[in-house]
C-alpha cells in the first residue's frame, strides 16, 4: 500500500482518509477511466529503525524538493483528458504514492497489484495465480520510482504481471534486461549511453589521465565499471578510483580519504559517477581542502542538482561540466501550479492547517519562503519533463490499443500486458521532442554538455553541447567552451606529453597512458589508431622513419630504353657483328694457313658460341618474364663451355704437336686417331648441359621481386633458382678457365705462326679479372643496374676472347696476307726447332 500522510496534508492534494495502521490508499487520488500509478518521493527518507517488533511502515521527512515530479504527472493528465485528439470520450485517472524509501516503495507496488474498491475499507488483495494474463490490476500502467534501487525492486514485481512501468529517472543499464524486467520502460537513456558520452568527451579534449570517484551504489558501481571498460579501450587510464562512503558528511575519515586520493593522483581532471546525494557532501569536502583548479566532469543526476551548485565556495574549485538530460520547458505548468494552489493563502499556512486546507492547494511548501513559491531548478525541469513524457507515452499506447485512430475510443477492459505491446511500438513527437524505445525499452535520446557559469554569486548553466544517438556523435561549441585557466586554455590532463609525429608510445608502469617515445624505423608506419606499435609496411610500400603513412614503391628493372642499356645493347650488337664477320672471313679463307693454325673448323665451334653467349645477352634488357628468366643463364653457361671446351683442346692439341710428339708419339696418335678434340669437347659440353638441365628441372628461374635492394623501390629481376646448380655451372667454368688457362700457359713459347697459346692466355686473364669483378660487385651492390653489370662482365669476357684470339688472325687475313702463307710459317717452325736445339 502506499504511504499515507496523516497530518501532513498541506503537502497533499487530497487529504489522507486513513492512519498508518488501517492502511490506505492513494494521498493523492484522480479517477478516471484508466487509472495511471504515480511513484515519487514526496518526502525525504531518514534512517530506517533497526530495531522494530511490530511490521510498522517507515517514516519520512517533509521536503518540497519533489513537487515538480507531480504535478508534471497531474499536469499531464489534465492536458490529455481536456484535449479529443489523442484519448477522445476516454479519461485518465491517477494515483500518486509516496516512494521516499524501499519499504513505501514495496507498499505502494502491491497496493498497484491489488483488486478491489479503492476506499480504506473496501476489501483489497493481490492473488496469487500461476497466469496473470486476465489479471486486472488497479492501474493499467506505473511511472517511476526515480531510482535505480526502487526501479529495480518495482520491475522485478511488475514484470510477473506485464504491467508497464515507465521510470523517469531509472538509467541502470541492468534495467535493460529484457529477460529479467520484460515491462520495464524508461524515458531517459541508459548509463551504458552516459558511459559513452563521457568517454567521448574526455577523447574530445585528449584527457587520456583522470580520476574517477562513484558513488556507492548501484547507479556509481556500475557506472565506475563500465568506464573502466569502455576507456581502457579508448586509451584512457585511472590514476585514481574510489568510491564515496554511504551517509557520511564533510570532515569525515572516510570522505576525507577519497578527495585526498583525488588530489594525489596528480590529475587536471576528475570524473564524479554519483548520485544527487553523495555528490554534495564530496564536494563540500572539495571545497573543505580547498582544492582548486581542477575540472570536474558530472553525470546527469547531480550535474544540475540545486543541492550541488548552492554549496558554499564551489564556485572556486575549478571548472564544472558535464552531462544532462536534454531539457524541454513546460511553460503551462506555471498557470497550471497557480490555479491549482488557489484559496491555500499563504504557503507558510499550509504547513499548519494541514486538512483544512483546500483541495484545490497542491503546491508543496517549503518553509519561510515569502509567498511560497518554489522556482524550478534545471534539474527540476529535465525531471518534470520525463515524467510529462512518461504519461504521454502511456496515452499513446492506449490511443493505439483502444483503436482511437477515428476520433472515437473503444472503451473495453484494458489488461496491462496489452497495453505494453503497443507502448513498446509508440513513436511520437512531443514538445519538438521524439519520444521512442529501443528493443530494451530504452529512450533513443542523448544529452546536452553543460558547463557552470558564475555571475558575482549568481549560478547558472549553460549547453555547449551535445550527445547524439544512431550514431553516436558528440558536438562542442568551442566558442562557448570557459575554462578557469588564463588565456581559456583547454586544461591538460595527461601522465606523460603526446608524442611527435611519427614516434609510437612505449609504455612506462602499469598505466599505458604513462609512456616515453621512440620513433618509428624505415619501413613502418604509426597507425593512429594505435599509437603504441609502429606497424610494417605493406611489401609493395615503404616509409621513411618516423612515418605515419606508407608509399607505394616504384617497380624497377634494366628498360630498352634507358642510357645504360643502349650503351649495352649497342656493344652487344657490334660484339655479334664482328663474330659474324669474322666467321665470314674465315670461311672465305678456310684453306689459308692462319685460319688452319687457328684450329681449321675448330674456329667455328668457338665463333658460333661466342655468337649465342652474345646473343643470350638480349634476354637480360626489359622487364624479366619467365621466358627470359629460364633462358638467359643456360644458354650462355653452356655456349661458353663450348668456347672454353674448343679452346682448351686447341690449346692441348698445340701442346702436344710441339712439346709431346718427340716424347710421346703414341699420344699424338690416339688423340688423332679417335678424335680427341671433338670428344673432349662434347664431354665437356654434355657436363655443363647437364648441370644447366638440373637447375632448370629442380628449380628453375622465375620473375622475382626484390624487396631488399631500396628502400622505395622494387627491383624486378630474375630469382637464382636452384643456387647449387647455379653455383656448379658457374664453378665448372671457372674450372674450365683454370685448366684451359694451365695448358695454354705451357705453350706461350711456341713459333709466332702458332701463338694461340699466347692469345688464349690472355683472353683467360680478361675472363678471370671479369668473373672476380662481377662476384664482387654481386656481393655489394643490389639495384637497378644489377643486370647491367652481369651484361658488361659478360660482354668483357666474350669481348677479350674474340679480341686476342680471332682479331688478329682477320687482321692479318685482310690487311697482312703476306704473312698468311705456308713459307712464312715454315720459316716460323725452323726458327723455334733450332731455338730449342741450341737451348738444349
Amino acid at each position: 500500500m502506499g504511504l499515507p500522510l496523516p497530518s501532513l496534508t498541506p503537502l497533499l492534494l487530497l487529504a489522507s482518509c486513513c492512519s498508518p495502521s488501517q492502511g490506505s490508499s492513494s494521498p493523492l487520488r484522480l479517477g478516471g477511466d484508466y487509472m495511471l500509478a504515480g511513484l515519487f518521493p514526496i518526502h525525504r527518507s531518514t534512517a530506517v529503525k533497526r530495531h522494530r517488533s511490530k511490521p510498522e511502515v517507515d517514516s519520512c521527512e517533509r521536503s518540497c524538493s519533489n513537487y515538480h515530479l507531480v504535478q508534471a504527472m497531474r499536469f499531464a493528465v489534465e492536458e490529455i483528458n481536456n484535449s479529443s485528439r489523442l484519448l477522445p470520450n476516454v479519461s485518465l485517472g491517477y494515483e500518486i504514492y509516496d516512494s521516499c524509501l524501499p519499504s513505501t516503495t514495496m507498499y505502494a507496488t502491491l497496493s498497484i497489484l491489488s483488486q478491489g474498491g479503492g476506499s480504506c475499507h473496501s476489501h483489497q488483495h493481490v492473488a496469487v495465480a500461476a497466469n496473470y494474463t486476465w489479471y486486472l490490476p488497479k492501474a493499467v500502467a506505473a511511472i517511476g520510482p526515480d531510482n535505480s534501487e526502487d526501479a529495480l525492486l518495482v520491475a522485478s514485481l511488475l514484470g510477473i504481471f506485464r504491467m508497464p512501468e515507465v521510470s523517469y529517472e531509472a538509467s541502470s543499464p541492468t534495467l535493460s534486461l529484457k529477460r529479467v524486467y520484460p515491462s520495464f520502460l524508461r524515458t531517459i537513456p541508459s548509463d551504458h549511453v552516459q558511459v559513452h558520452a563521457l568517454v567521448r568527451l574526455l577523447k574530445k579534449f585528449n584527457w587520456a589521465w583522470v580520476a574517477v570517484v562513484g558513488s556507492n551504489n548501484n547507479y556509481g558501481h556500475q557506472g565506475l565499471q563500465m568506464l573502466h571498460d569502455t576507456a581502457a579501450r579508448e586509451g584512457i587510464c585511472f590514476a585514481y578510483q574510489g568510491v564515496m562512503p554511504v551517509d557520511q558528511d564533510a570532515g569525515s575519515a572516510e570522505l576525507e580519504a577519497v578527495v585526498r586520493g583525488v588530489v594525489a593522483s596528480r590529475v587536471n581532471v576528475t570524473v564524479i559517477f554519483a548520485n544527487k546525494h553523495s555528490a554534495a557532501p564530496f564536494f563540500q569536502e572539495v571545497v573543505r581542502q580547498n582544492v582548486t583548479g581542477r575540472v570536474w566532469v558530472g553525470t546527469e543526476d547531480w550535474t544540475l542538482a540545486t543541492g550541488a551548485w548552492q554549496i558554499p565556495g564551489i564556485r572556486d574549485i575549478g571548472t564544472i561540466m558535464g552531462m544532462a538530460i536534454k531539457q524541454t520547458c513546460l511553460p503551462e505548468m506555471a498557470a497550471f501550479d497557480a490555479a491549482s494552489s488557489l484559496g491555500c493563502g499563504r504557503a507558510t499556512d499550509c504547513w499548519n492547517r494541514g486538512e483544512a486546507c483546500s483541495q484545490r492547494c497542491s503546491r508543496f511548501c517549503r518553509p519561510g519562503s515569502p509567498d511560497g513559491r518554489l522556482e524550478p531548478s534545471p534539474y527540476d525541469v529535465q525531471g518534470a519533463f520525463g515524467v510529462y513524457s512518461a504519461v504521454y507515452a502511456v496515452a499513446h499506447g492506449l490511443h493505439r490499443l483502444l483503436h482511437c485512430q477515428r476520433g472515437v475510443c473503444h472503451k473495453d477492459v484494458v489488461y496491462p500486458w496489452q497495453l505494453l505491446t503497443e507502448m513498446k511500438r509508440v513513436n511520437f513527437s512531443l514538445r519538438n521532442r521524439w519520444i521512442d524505445f529501443d528493443p530494451r525499452g530504452d529512450a533513443l535520446a542523448g544529452y546536452d554538455v553543460v558547463m557552470w557559469r558564475w555571475a558575482g554569486q549568481a549560478w547558472n548553466c549553460s549547453v555547449v553541447g551535445s550527445f547524439s544517438r544512431n550514431p553516436n556523435r558528440l558536438s562542442i561549441d568551442g566558442d562557448a567552451l570557459q575554462w578557469h585557466t588564463q588565456a581559456n586554455q583547454v586544461p591538460v590532463s595527461a601522465c606523460s606529453e603526446d608524442c611527435g609525429v611519427g614516434e609510437q608510445k612505449v609504455p612506462q608502469g602499469v598505466h599505458r597512458c604513462c609512456f616515453h617515445c621512440v620513433g618509428c624505423l624505415p619501413g613502418t608506419f604509426l597507425n593512429r589508431s594505435d599509437s603504441y606499435t609502429c606497424q610494417r609496411c605493406g611489401e609493395d610500400q615503404w616509409s621513411p622513419a618516423r612515418s605515419e603513412t606508407c608509399f607505394a614503391r616504384t617497380s624497377v628493372f634494366l628498360a630498352w630504353d634507358d642510357h645504360v642499356s643502349v650503351a649495352l645493347l649497342i656493344a652487344t650488337t657490334v660484339l655479334t657483328l664482328l663474330v659474324a664477320g669474322a666467321m665470314a672471313v674465315f670461311f672465305r679463307n678456310l684453306r689459308t694457313p692462319i685460319v688452319k693454325s687457328a684450329g681449321g673448323c675448330l674456329c667455328f665451334a668457338m665463333l658460333g658460341s661466342l655468337a649465342f653467349a652474345s646473343t643470350s645477352l638480349y634476354w637480360h634488357f626489359g622487364a624479366p618474364d619467365r621466358v627470359a628468366c629460364l633462358v638467359r643463364a643456360p644458354l650462355y653457361n653452356v655456349s661458353f663451355t663450348v668456347c672454353l671446351a674448343c679452346m682448351m683442346a686447341r690449346s692441348f692439341q698445340i701442346v702436344i704437336i710441339f712439346k709431346m710428339a718427340a716424347r710421346a708419339p703414341g699420344l699424338y696418335e690416339a688423340w688423332r686417331r679417335y678424335h680427341g678434340p671433338g670428344l673432349l669437347i662434347g664431354t665437356l659440353t654434355g657436363l655443363q648441359g647437364l648441370l644447366s638441365l638440373l637447375q632448370v628441372s629442380t628449380s628453375p628461374p622465375a620473375p622475382y621481386k626484390n624487396y631488399e635492394a631500396f628502400p622505395d623501390m622494387i627491383v624486378l629481376e630474375c630469382s637464382l633458382g636452384g643456387l647449387t646448380g647455379l653455383s656448379l655451372g658457374l664453378a665448372y667454368n671457372g674450372f674450365l678457365g683454370i685448366a684451359c688457362f694451365a695448358i695454354s700457359y705451357v705453350g706461350k713459347d711456341l713459333p709466332n705462326s702458332y701463338n694461340e697459346a699466347k692469345c688464349i692466355t690472355f683472353s683467360l686473364l680478361i675472363y678471370f679479372v671479369s668473373f672476380i669483378f662481377f662476384t664482387t660487385t654481386q656481393a655489394l651492390y643490389q639495384g637497378k643496374y644489377q643486370a647491367a653489370i652481369g651484361i658488361a662482365s659478360h660482354l668483357s669476357t666474350l669481348s677479350g676472347i674474340f679480341g686476342s684470339y680471332f682479331a688478329p688472325k682477320v687482321y692479318v687475313i685482310l690487311f697482312r696476307s703476306e704473312l698468311n702463307t705456308h713459307e712464312q710459317f715454315q720459316m716460323s717452325i725452323q726458327m723455334y726447332t733450332k731455338r730449342i736445339s741450341s737451348a738444349s
